[in-house]
């Protein structure tokens, strides 16, 4: 990547018409950029994407006063002499972030941006598969307490959001090996597990590799479903289906319609409704891989208590949101915006 000319430089910032959407490896990945070592992991973590992919990738770094570019450009010629200078710092980030890889630099797209914050990603990835940001490294009442960035895009995009939690190379070692040991134990039988096989598929696990997707039979739900299944057969990796069930959130269960249930019966029926969503999606979805595996869960607890627990021993969670934002996300709770703030891995939010 030594020739700065084989990147493709967007002058504009501007969308692409593409259609986006949960699945569509056609459209860009859209990687949010600011210096930060987060913003970084999530550069990276895009590139490795679009090597399996062969998507394109439009990294955008916008301008703001905390990057130590120089004041704010008040007319167009110190806005070029400012967009030179972030597309210099684009291009020796992608270089750096790009190491090893197999990219296309053809399919890389810098785009230094006029703007800074969310606006100028939900408008430059209004039409992208997703976008991609870091999580900062604050603690937990901080992420809770701040309306972050990666929160509050998740919550207003269209399109899914992944939000990358950065790790160095020993700490991702150190929670695969967790993750190995603990894994089976935590999403077990005991926990209502079963694993359910594409018809022509072997089912088998992927070594180390594996996606979370909370599951409910809610549209966004199924979206969500469908892009971890995408992934999966992308990376080759295992999905665990997780469907966290309290009482009130089952209805009537049969046999049980002039009694209350004993936690026995609520737990085997919904062991039966995750069963029947996943297996319903896989016949439906062409991206099912011939090697994919995927495991259902049912566990009686609430989906936030139950995805950050399971966030502790996966890679990489996929979740959807039905649509509460602003202060009724930040004051009733929603579950996508704890799981964003609080999740210990990398974390996608599908609407």
């Amino acid at each position: 990547m030594d020739d700065q000319r084989q990147l493709h430089i967007n002058d504009g910032g501007k969308a692409r018409p593409e259609g986006g959407g949960a699945s569509g490896y056609d459209a860009d990945i859209v990687v949010g950029l600011d210096g930060s070592p987060e913003s970084f992991a999530a550069l990276r973590w895009a590139l490795r994407e679009a090597e399996c992919s062969r998507q394109r990738v439009n990294a955008v770094f916008g301008w703001t006063p905390s990057w130590e570019l120089g004041a704010e450009p008040d007319n167009d010629k110190d806005w070029d002499t400012m967009r030179e200078r972030m597309l210099g710092r684009l291009h020796g980030w992608v270089k750096e972030a790009s190491k090893g890889l197999d990219i296309d630099l053809g399919k890389i797209e810098l785009t230094p941006e006029r703007a800074s914050g969310e606006a100028a990603l939900l408008r430059i990835g209004s039409h992208a598969q997703q976008i991609v940001v870091g999580r900062r490294s604050m603690g937990r009442v901080m992420r809770w307490l701040t309306n972050s960035t990666s929160s509050s895009l998740a919550e207003e995009s269209q399109v899914p959001v992944t939000i990358v939690r950065g790790a160095d190379a020993d700490e991702h070692d150190v929670q695969g090996g967790i993750a190995a040991a603990l894994g089976p134990t935590v999403l077990g039988p005991a926990a209502g597990d079963d694993r359910v096989k594409p018809e022509n598929g072997s089912g088998a696990e992927a070594a180390g590799r594996t996606i979370v997707v909370g599951v409910d039979g809610s549209p966004a739900a199924d979206r969500a479903l469908r892009f971890a299944i995408c992934r999966a057969a992308l990376h080759h990796a295992s999905v665990h289906a997780v469907y966290c069930w309290q009482f009130k959130e089952l209805g009537v269960i049969p046999g049980y319609e002039n009694a209350i249930a004993p936690i026995e019966a609520g737990q085997e029926y919904a062991a039966k409704l995750v069963r029947d969503i996943v297996t319903a999606r896989i016949h439906d979805s062409p991206a099912t891989a011939e090697a994919l595996s995927i495991s259902t869960h049912a566990f009686h607890v609430s989906a936030v208590k139950g995805l950050l627990s399971a966030s502790r021993y996966t890679d990489h969670i996929v979740i959807g949101t039905r649509g509460l934002g602003g202060l009724d996300a930040h004051f009733l709770g929603s579950v996508s915006r704890q799981v964003v703030n609080l999740a210990q891995c990398t974390v996608t939010v599908v609407h």
